[in-house]
């Protein structure tokens, strides 16, 4: 229980958990828009199924992706595809109708649910394990909290995006600071650096989340953030 204690381990938890929430508002309209032709009764059931299903097989890949990147080099790319990430996160796009279908009985749309979760969370598996630093209780702690606004705040997080751009941008300038410590803690290129990688260790991580979070806001002058529906 000593790592309950652990300032670090705190700050790590807040971060998991917003970048998961951002990460996730994708996630969240497909949760509601495959039960949106259930009965009412079975909605719920289709939102909580299909979320925990999601949920279980992304502590799966997060397992997975945390032993990947010890690999030397794998740390460098997931680092700078977690760059690239934070860059799409802040980045204005045009908007468009989703094509996720409707599930026309409750294992239909829990599968659904599933499959789409599991095609869209790279980002999500990837930030979360870059966050993490291998600890796996801090990985449970951040999913399992934001599990409830995953299943139920489709409209929640819609309407913040909506609203507070702002929050967008602060978000994926902190995904440029999860990246950068990646990219500043593979083997190799602590290796290179040498003595002087300790610089660079905060360094590089603020550069890059203060870099993503300016690209946020210079874009945003011109051209807004698509909307998001807000009531599915």
């Amino acid at each position: 229980m000593a790592v309950l204690a652990d300032p670090e381990f705190w700050m790590r938890l807040l971060g998991i958990g917003v970048l998961n929430l951002l990460l996730s508002g994708d996630n969240a309209l497909v949760i509601a828009l495959a039960v949106r032709a259930l009965p009412k009764h079975k909605r719920v059931l289709g939102q909580v199924w299909g979320a925990v299903g999601a949920v279980l097989l992304r502590l799966i890949f997060v397992g997975i992706v945390s032993v990947l990147l010890r690999i030397p080099f794998l740390q460098l790319v997931g680092g700078l595809l977690l760059v690239w990430i934070a860059v799409r996160l802040v980045r204005p796009e045009a908007g468009g109708n989703s094509e996720v279908r409707r599930g026309s009985s409750l294992w239909e749309a829990i599968w659904i649910i599933i499959v789409a979760d599991v095609t869209m969370s790279l980002d999500n598996v990837l930030a979360i394990a870059a966050t993490a630093h291998g600890d796996l209780l801090l990985v449970m702690f951040g999913i399992g909290l934001s599990l409830p606004i995953v299943i139920w705040g489709a409209g929640l997080l819609a309407l913040l995006m909506n609203r507070y751009t702002w929050i967008v941008w602060l978000g994926g300038g902190l995904l440029g600071y999860v990246a950068g410590e990646m990219l500043i803690e593979d083997p190799v290129l602590r290796h290179w650096f040498g003595d002087g990688a300790a610089v660079l260790r905060s360094a590089v991580p603020i550069g890059i989340g203060v870099a993503v979070t300016g690209l946020g806001w210079w874009l945003g002058r011109s051209r807004r953030h698509a909307h998001v529906p807000e009531n599915l």
